[in-house]
């Protein structure tokens, strides 16, 4: 599930015109190989820069989140919106 979410999360990536590395400097990380281990499936966007992202890609905030989620805790998105919501 992380690898579609890192598929989802590249081509909103391509979408906003940024390479990884321009990503990367945005969100102040250090390495921008950080955005390819998410991008792969290996890691998973922390929350604590979910937001910041979301911002960079031109995406709304919490439907950024709520989508991630969907990848990253299935059950708990379950839990929370319902089998059928998207």
């Amino acid at each position: 599930m992380r690898k579609l979410a890192g598929d989802w999360l590249k081509l909103r990536r391509a979408d906003a015109e940024l390479s990884q590395a321009d990503l990367a400097a945005r969100l102040g990380l250090e390495y921008y190989t950080f955005i390819s281990q998410v991008e792969n499936g290996f890691s998973r966007v922390p929350t604590g820069i979910m937001g910041a992202w979301a911002r960079e890609l031109g995406l709304e905030q919490a439907a950024f989140a709520r989508h991630l989620l969907m990848y990253y805790e299935p059950e708990m998105y379950r839990l929370l919106f319902g089998a059928e919501s998207k």
